[in-house]
């Protein structure tokens, strides 16, 4: 009896594992990597007790002080809001020290891992490097993004909610809000005080209805009329104290020409104004961050990053706005903070402690090369940071 061998059972296809794709070399950061470089930044306390004192805390001290006074001496210390103080705290703190603590931030991401021994081990994970520094991007501006609005919202709400309640305009106190034929009818009312105080600008074209009741002589009270006396050269007669009627006519003609300018006069910023400064202000923390990162990144280091974008807010840019440079013009137009005060909300004052009439001492530009500059510098530092990273040895 013959017993037949086992035959080898048919091999079949082999059977479909899914296999999941190794996504390690891929430059686009994942949420894990973001988070990690979130956690790494956020367990430094001392950078972010920085932040939180500067971009919060000052304007929340300062406000809560005035405040006080006011609630305590309500004569001796005006309102702690309107429009005064929120232009002062938003050019003068929130702008300059917003970009500062931004810079500082993303010099401390660029060379986080450096400093603290960890590049090998991040490398060595398989990771991709250009993923290990975009990862830092969202990162870092969920932190300063946050800062710079909870501080801005703590500005608005106060300069808003403690306004003062009475406009002074000039040195006349001026009912808010009026339009032009109201503004007309109180100044005809308030004639003297319009003519001695409010700004007066004629041109050839536009002659004063009544030359003899502009201010230049004596003052207001000079006669029965209570017109204003124009004094003449020594030796001339004095003209003649103008009408009431005259009076009134002048008035009404200065404030034709000053509505525009009492219009844009708040008791406290608007809606508008104070959407676009909290994106300007948001603007000008994303360039420093930006900024920080890529400089840091090149340089190893943060203390060095950090000390050249300071000595560039601080001392560089203001030069080089106000400079007059005329071989060089160019050059200071590709300064990034003088492309940044560019597009500053037209109702403040301009930066780095300036006045109204300082203005006209800026560097003029275009909005479109302002635009240029501000995307170039983003650009050029992030790359420069990024082809660092690739090419560090391990």
């Amino acid at each position: 009896m013959t017993t037949a061998t086992d035959a080898p059972a048919p091999v079949g296809p082999p059977s479909r594992v899914a296999v999941r794709q190794d996504h390690r070399g891929s430059w686009i950061p994942t949420r894990a990597m973001i988070a990690a470089r979130f956690k790494e930044l956020r367990k430094r306390r001392g950078l972010m007790i920085t932040l939180m004192t500067v971009t919060v805390g000052i304007p929340a001290i300062y406000l809560g002080i005035r405040l006080l006074l006011h609630a305590v001496a309500p004569h001796s210390y005006g309102p702690a809001g309107g429009y005064d103080q929120y232009v002062g705290l938003v050019a003068g703190v929130l702008y300059i020290f917003g970009f500062i603590v931004a810079a500082t931030l993303g010099a401390t991401a660029g060379s986080v891992d450096l400093t603290e021994g960890m590049f090998r081990h991040h490398v060595i994970t398989g990771r991709s490097r250009m993923a290990l520094y975009l990862a830092r991007i969202p990162a870092g501006l969920a932190i300063i993004v946050s800062f710079v609005a909870i501080g801005f919202t703590i500005v608005c709400a106060v300069c808003v909610f403690a306004a003062p309640t009475s406009l002074d305009y000039n040195g006349v106190h001026v009912p808010v809000g009026l339009s032009p034929t109201d503004f007309e009818h109180f100044t005809a009312d308030h004639a003297e005080e319009v003519v001695n105080n409010f700004p007066i600008e004629f041109s050839p074209s536009n002659r004063p209805v009544s030359p003899a009741c502009l201010p230049g002589g004596p003052g207001p009270g000079s006669g029965n009329s209570g017109g204003v006396i124009i004094r003449q050269p020594a030796g001339q007669a004095t003209k003649p104290i103008c009408t009431p009627g005259q009076l009134r006519a002048l008035a009404v003609q200065i404030a034709k020409q000053d509505y525009s300018d009492y219009a844009r006069i708040f008791l406290y910023p608007s809606d508008s104004l104070m959407i676009k400064t909290g994106l300007w202000i948001e603007l000008e923390a994303f360039i420093g961050f930006m900024v920080g990162l890529g400089l840091s990144s090149l340089l190893g280091q943060r203390t060095v990053s950090v000390i050249l974008l300071i000595v560039l807010e601080l001392i560089l840019t203001p030069i080089a706005a106000r400079a007059r440079l005329p071989h060089l013009s160019n050059l200071q137009r590709a300064v990034v903070g003088i492309a940044t005060a560019h597009l500053e909300p037209g109702a403040l004052p301009t930066p780095f402690a300036g006045g109204a009439a300082d203005r006209a001492l800026f560097l003029r530009d275009s909005t479109t090369v302002a635009v240029c500059v501000i995307v170039a510098w983003i650009v050029a530092w992030t790359a420069l940071g990024a082809w660092r990273m690739m090419t560090r040895d391990v």
